[in-house]
């Protein structure tokens, strides 16, 4: 399944009220009120996303959802104030960072299961930088984005990498069947 785009009115919008919510989540000042009527139509539709932090290139911070519970205006903030003081991989966004962070959102797709018999399938199922990636066995779980095979971009290693992260020997994939399931997105981010 595909993405349809969202305007670039809308991309600004949601980058925006990004930024407000780190600001204000990082500050500890209640944000400012969102006026839904004047949200365009599909940014009030519900949607999953990831708000991703960097800062001199490096990752700072990045939390989203798979799967969508709520509009996506709203999703993009409460993942932008998370990825800012949540990801238990950094500490909180200081005060004197905010100017160095830059913010990029992922808006998913529905994540599809990935139907495969052998794990050789899975190297020529999945499509480097379309795809993101879900593991799961049992109560484990694990993702990455499509932007993650830009640094792994063989897909042996790319699923190695994701069962490390689900906290996994990188072999799993090969000597156990798991779900996948894999997502689309469309990304976008502030100006340089």
């Amino acid at each position: 399944m595909e993405i349809d785009s969202l305007s670039q009115s809308e991309k600004d919008l949601l980058l925006q009220n990004a930024r407000e919510a780190i600001e204000s989540a990082v500050r500890k000042i209640k944000p400012k009120p969102l006026d839904i009527k004047v949200v365009p139509v599909r940014l009030q539709q519900w949607g999953a996303s990831f708000v991703t932090l960097t800062a001199a290139g490096n990752l700072r911070g990045c939390i989203g959802t798979l799967q969508p519970y709520q509009p996506l205006i709203d999703d993009v903030r409460e993942h932008a104030a998370a990825a800012a003081l949540e990801d238990y991989r950094f500490p909180p966004v200081q005060p004197d960072e905010l100017a160095g962070i830059h913010i990029e959102i992922s808006r998913l797709t529905v994540p599809q299961p990935l139907q495969y018999s052998r794990p050789e399938d899975l190297l020529v199922s999945l499509r480097p930088r379309v795809d993101g990636v879900i593991l799961r066995d049992g109560l484990q779980r694990a993702t990455f984005l499509p932007q993650v095979w830009e640094k792994i971009p063989e897909p042996a290693d790319f699923l190695g990498n994701l069962c490390y992260k689900m906290g996994a020997p990188q072999d799993l994939w090969r000597r156990k069947h798991l779900d996948v399931s894999v997502y689309q997105v469309e990304e976008f981010q502030e100006d340089a």
